[in-house]
Order: C-alpha cells, then structure tokens, then sequence
C-alpha cells in the first residue's frame, strides 16, 4: 500500500481533530439545550400546578369549575388527568390523553402515539394521605423537534468543518512544507559541479532554519573536501609527473647506445633514488588515508618526553651543526601515546625547523604540563610566514616556501599534514604561530593517568 504523504497526514489529522472539536462542541451543546428546555417545562408546570390546586380546592371537582378550565386554556399543549388515592380516573381535561401515564412522583418523560410530552406527577393536597393525584401532561413535540433538527445540523456542521479543514489542511501543509520540496530539490540537483548551491536561511520557518543551517553546513564541508580531494589528486599528479619523467628520460637515453657496466650500474642507482623517494611519496599518503578513516590506532605506552625529545636532538645534532643552529629543551612532561607516532611528529617538526633556520639561528622545543594537558612547543628563529599562509601550513603537498622547486626527492609537504593526523589520532591539537622573528609549533596533548 502506498505510504500518506506528509501533507496528506496533516490534512487528515486537522480534519479529525475539527471534527472531534465540532462534535463534542455540538454534544455540549445539545445537552446544554436539552437541560434548559426541561427547566422550562418544570418552571411552567410547577406555575400551572399552583393554580390548578388553588382552583380545584375552591370548587368540587364534579361541578362546573370555570376556574380550572381557566388555567388550562392558559396553556394550549397542557393536559390534566386527576385520579383517586387508588389510582382510579376521576377526570380528564382532553380525549387524547394516553391510557397509561407513569405513576411516579416529580417530572418524567413520555413518548405516546408519535407524541412527547413532559409528564409531572403530584398530590392535589400534599398534607392529607388520601389525596387525589393530579398528572399534568405537556406536549413538548416541538421541543424534540427542534433538537431533532439541532443534531442533524451539528453532523452537518462536522462533515462540512472536516470536509473544509482537510482542504484548507491539505493547502496549508503544501504551502508550510514548500521548503522542505525546496529542500529536496537542491539535495536532487547536487552535484560534483553544483557543490556552491546553498539553502536561503532569512525567511525559513524557525522549524526548519535549523535543518536547512545544518544541511548547508554539510554541503560546504562536501565542497571542502571535494575541492581538497580534487586538489590532492592533482597535487599527486603533480608530484609524480617530475620522477618518473626523469626516470623515463633516463632510461631512454641510458637505452640509446651500448653502455659500459658502471654507465648502466650509475643509472640503476640514480632510478633507485627516484623509486625510493616515490615510494616514501605513496607510503606516506597511505598513511594519511588511514587517518583520514579513524584506522591509526595509537599504543597507549607511559612516555617521558624529555627523554623522546633529546634521542631526536642527538640524532639532528650533526645536521644542525653544519648549518651553524644550535638546538636546546626546556621543561619535562610526561604522556602515554605511541613512541614512534610521536617520534615522527617532533621529527618532522625538527627537521622544518632545522630547514627553515638561519646560521647562527635558534631550534627550541618546551615542554609543560598543565593539569590534564601536556604542551610541546618547537620553535625556531628566521624569517616568518606570512599570516596568510598559516590556515595551509597542514594541507596535503603545501609549501609555505613558493621557490622550492616542484618534484623534489626530498621533501613532498607531506609532513606537517601527518603531523597533525598523528596529534589528533592522540586527541591532541597542534596550531602554528609566527610573529617577531620566531616561528613556533605548538601541540597539546591530554596527559592520561
């Protein structure tokens, strides 16, 4: 069976929800009428009883009692029948009194022949034990009648009220849910080429501004990453285009001529380098993928970062003693994470820092910790980056350095990026700053127990 749409669900349910309301309203209603008739019958009965007494205890009933004929022709629909204690007839104003009346004493009702009447039942003279009763019938047809008519109205008035609302329900619910086909239509025409389009947030029902926030919020981070992705892979091809044209190039002209064995054994060699680096290329950006999906999975181990920290300055020692930097560590701090993710993090660190620093210039790494924190800090002296290069310094294959040349075997701007996936597969954070001639790393990290 084919689902209800939402607008149709909608429309259905103001429709029951108008006709229930319509229904108990005209119930109430009804009953409200019905109660105020009866009190009028009891009032208008209990006036004519009153009079009836009076002109029943000034004449004898058998005699010509113009008194009592007086107060019946007061009211046209109003009977009288008087029986004696033993519930024998004495006396009947009209001929089309019903043969048998109910007995009991106070107000009833009647239905005889097609013909309601309300029916009161009384003694002629409360006091005396052996009174003659006096029932006094009124004819109250045009009463039911008339809450006859009453009720067929209000089931009128419910069908048509439900009928009118699940229209009006049905246009408003269309009209109220135009976003969400609007919603619908952008998520249909989503494309590679169409990632830009966005929700127009200003005039959207409150119940939807949120979603239709969210739903931009998710197509930017989609044009984000298609806009990386799409950079990444041509960053990739970028990459590779300058190894192995150089391994071609060199192969062919290797292949041009008979060589002596040291010629080919030279050209082996310098492939190799070329097949070592691009290899290094796709391990690393392997191992970006696998951060990218959650799978780098740290060793939680108890580490000692000063002691990590000064192994990799005793290994960068002779490399920064040729380029005249001195290396220096402050502080100690302790974390559990994985000893050799966190070994090439601040080796990657080191080494930019080592790179990019001057002769005679300073690399610094500080330590602290705080509370459940732990900071390290790699700073070096030189020139800064420019403010706005710091937000890419973590994109995949960028160079804060434009005059480095593209292919090199040595560096692919893959560092600072796996890095950062090493920081964060710890839960830590790492944010570069650059001001007044130093250029700093910071990372922080929860300390464990």
């Amino acid at each position: 069976m084919r689902r209800l749409s939402l607008s149709s669900r909608l429309a259905l349910l103001f429709a029951g929800c108008t006709a229930v309301v319509s229904l108990l309203a005209g119930v109430l209603f009804s009953r409200a009428s019905e109660a105020h008739f009866l009190e009028l019958d009891q009032q208008m009965l209990d006036s004519h009883l009153t009079g009836l007494r009076r002109a029943l205890t000034e004449a004898p009933l058998g005699a010509s009692n113009a008194r009592l004929v007086d107060e019946l022709s007061r009211q046209a629909d109003l009977s009288l029948r008087i029986t004696d204690k033993d519930g024998r007839r004495q006396y009947d104003s009209a001929s089309n009194i019903p043969e048998h009346l109910p007995h009991t004493p106070g107000l009833s009702t009647l239905n005889a022949a097609g013909t309601d009447y309300r029916v009161l039942n009384a003694p002629l003279s409360p006091q005396a034990s052996d009174s003659p009763q006096l029932t006094l019938l009124l004819d109250i047809t045009h009463h039911q009648h008339f809450l006859q008519r009453m009720q067929r109205l209000i089931w009128l008035t419910v069908g048509l009220s439900a009928l009118a609302t699940a229209l009006l329900g049905a246009w408003a619910a269309r009209s109220g849910l135009r976003p969400l086909r609007r919603m619908s239509a952008l998520a249909g025409a989503v494309s590679a080429q169409s990632l830009d389009a966005r929700l127009p947030e200003v005039n959207m029902p409150p119940e939807l501004a949120e979603m239709a926030h969210s739903l931009n919020a998710m197509l930017g981070r989609l044009e984000d990453s298609f806009q990386r992705l799409s950079a990444f892979s041509a960053d990739i091809a970028h990459e590779l285009r300058t190894p192995l044209s150089n391994l071609l190039t060199h192969t062919q002209v290797t292949l041009t001529r008979p060589r002596p064995i040291e010629d080919y054994r030279e050209a082996l060699h310098s492939n190799l380098e070329e097949l070592q680096w691009m290899a290094q290329l796709v391990n690393d950006m392997l191992y970006l993928a696998k951060a990218d999906h959650g799978l780098l999975m740290p060793k939680r181990d108890s580490l000692e970062l000063s002691e990590e920290t000064d192994v990799l300055l005793e290994f960068f020692a002779p490399l920064a003693e040729d380029a005249g930097v001195s290396l220096s560590r402050n502080g100690s701090a302790r974390v559990e994470g994985d000893r050799s993710m966190l070994r090439r993090a601040l080796s990657n660190l080191l080494d930019n820092a080592l790179r990019f620093t001057p002769a005679r210039g300073q690399v610094r790494v500080q330590l602290n910790e705080d509370g459940r924190r732990v900071s390290l800090m790699v700073e070096n002296s030189g020139d800064g980056i420019p403010v706005e290069r710091l937000p890419r310094l973590f994109d995949r294959f960028y160079r804060a350095d434009p005059a480095r040349h593209e292919g090199s075997s040595e560096h692919a701007g893959l560092g600072l990026a796996i890095t950062q996936s090493i920081i964060r597969a710890h839960g830590g954070t790492i944010r570069c700053e650059s001001a007044q001639g130093w250029t700093r790393f910071v990372i922080e990290l929860p300390r464990g127990d």
